[in-house]
């Protein structure tokens, strides 16, 4: 699994609201997320390059992350012209 940084992802998962459906799993590309009991947890928060897959992907609004901050944002620009890839 790769890891940016520690603690300092913007992603959040609201458990109460979340109703199980597995589709933050599915559409995650670094397997953030795991479903247990019917329920999301993290697998590895850490390993989120907040791309924002999960929370545009989620039902019931249970995930919010900040895209355009994070390890995607920076790939993205490098390979499109702005500053080079931050990781």
């Amino acid at each position: 699994m790769l890891t940016y940084l520690k603690n300092v992802v913007t992603l959040e998962l609201d458990v109460e609201a979340c109703v199980g459906c597995g589709m933050c799993a599915v559409v995650c590309p670094h397997a953030v997320f795991a479903i247990e009991n019917k329920k999301a947890g993290y697998r590895d928060r850490d390993a989120c390059m907040e791309c924002g897959a999960c929370a545009r992907n989620c039902p019931v609004g249970a995930i919010r992350v900040t895209t355009g901050v994070g390890c995607a944002s920076g790939i993205l620009n490098g390979l499109f012209g702005g500053d080079g890839a931050c990781c």
